[in-house]
């Protein structure tokens, strides 16, 4: 990143993002909080689905449209959101966001009909846009080296949310009534834009090249053979996680005696396995190759289904001999996607933002396409073995992805159509 003369900051056109420590003021913490605020809505509210059903005499099947539908609208916030901050910069996007973010969550909390609700439920995932753009500005105001460290403890954050938020949901129904949950996100988010007003900083110049043709930059990153490497690293590990959440409950339920407190309690250890493998990445990804912590990422979590299976095949049936293994996708997972997500934004500094939105639709879409094709083959209840295979088949996907990546990374490798497209825009 460089200043022009009127000493506003400029994206430098190459693959690699120059260390700007002093480029933003806003402090890291805060980061971390945004990208938590980000994940925090998804599944806060869950808990009191029933209530809302009969408060609004719904359908329950209606009222459960606002999580699949906030999921596809999350998608898209994504994909546009990261382009928009490219073409605008990244603070008009956050401040936006969080405004919407705010105006829906009031919207949620006081509305009078199930259609209301459900409309300023799909305005909330507004608040995606700030998760892509967060990750952009953290490795925009850090070294290559140190991008994937913070990025990897900002995961922790992102991984605590979600797995504290139920509870919280749960809790705060119970004394205030569901309508409560919306009236605290509409606080914390006006609370982060307080301090995104006062301390975000300008951390890139709108790119022309993404003010020309939005379209232009989405076939740039398709076109990069890096782009594809990485993503397609994090849609198969995304994957593996997502065959486990469908699997896990149909091939268990019986080894835990049939009780969901007990299920809930082992699958937990996921969400765990990755913020230990978030920390892990936070601690020691700066000082290690891109390639070769992916690689060990995705060899980490093959070993361990590999050795689940193995125990799966000698006749073991406790529940542990399950979910341990399995704890190594979360492992895995909370080393691969700090990395992964750096060297996604790392293809072309000047087109960041579009990067994180469409790595991040692809790897959503991708995982739960992966995880779609999988459950045509769990049909029967207690099939731990065949779920074990599945989840080492996917994982072994994501290894390949990720020695390919290795490869591309460290050789600089580019296809024809990359260097054709370079070519064309260097011609106009």
């Amino acid at each position: 990143m460089t200043r022009d003369k009127s000493n506003k900051p400029t994206t430098m056109q190459t693959g690699e993002t120059v260390s700007a420590p002093n480029a933003v003021s806003l402090p890291y913490a805060i980061l971390v909080f945004l990208t938590a605020l980000s994940v925090l809505p998804v599944n806060i509210y869950l808990p009191s689905l029933p209530g809302i059903a009969v408060e609004f005499d719904a359908d329950f099947a209606l009222v459960n449209f606002s999580v699949a539908g906030y999921a596809i609208v999350t998608a898209l916030t994504g994909l546009i959101s990261g382009a928009l901050s490219d073409r605008f910069g990244r603070r008009p996007v956050v401040l936006t966001a969080l405004t919407i973010f705010i105006v829906a969550s009031a919207g949620c909390a006081f509305a009078s009909s199930i259609e209301a609700f459900l409309l300023f439920r799909m305005m909330q995932a507004s608040i995606a846009a700030c998760f892509s753009v967060a990750l952009v500005i953290i490795k925009e105001t850090s070294g290559e080296r140190e991008a994937t460290s913070r990025i990897g403890y900002a995961a922790m954050g992102w991984a605590i949310a979600p797995m504290l938020g139920p509870t919280l949901g749960g809790v705060l129904d119970e004394l205030f009534g569901w309508r409560s949950i919306f009236v605290v996100l509409g606080v914390l988010g006006a609370a982060m834009l307080v301090f995104c007003m006062r301390y975000l900083r300008e951390t890139a110049a709108p790119s022309k090249e993404s003010a020309r043709n939005y379209l232009a930059s989405y076939l740039q990153l398709l076109g990069s053979v890096r782009f594809w490497a990485f993503t397609l690293c994090m849609a198969c590990s995304m994957g593996t996680f997502y065959i486990f959440l469908g699997g896990a409950p149909l091939a268990m339920n019986e080894s835990v005696g049939g009780s969901s407190a007990i299920l809930g309690l082992y699958m937990g250890m996921v969400p765990t396995g990755f913020i230990l493998g978030s920390f892990l990445s936070g601690r020691y990804g700066s000082g290690h190759a891109r390639g070769a912590v992916l690689v060990f990422a995705r060899l980490l979590t093959c070993l361990g289904l590999f050795f689940g299976l193995i125990l799966s095949i000698s006749g073991s049936t406790h529940a542990l001999a399950f979910f341990i293994p399995c704890m190594f996708i979360g492992i895995g997972n909370g080393l691969t996607m700090p990395t992964a997500n750096v060297g996604v934004l790392s293809v072309r500094a000047d087109l960041a933002g579009t990067a994180a939105g469409l790595a991040a639709a692809m790897s959503i879409g991708g995982g739960a396409l992966i995880a779609t094709i999988a459950g045509l083959f769990l049909k029967e209840a207690g099939a731990a073995r065949l779920l074990l295979g599945i989840l080492l088949t996917s994982a072994s996907l994501a290894l390949l992805a990720a020695l390919f990546a290795a490869f591309v990374d460290r050789s600089g490798f580019k296809p024809a159509v990359e260097e054709s497209w370079q070519r064309y825009r260097g011609g106009r």
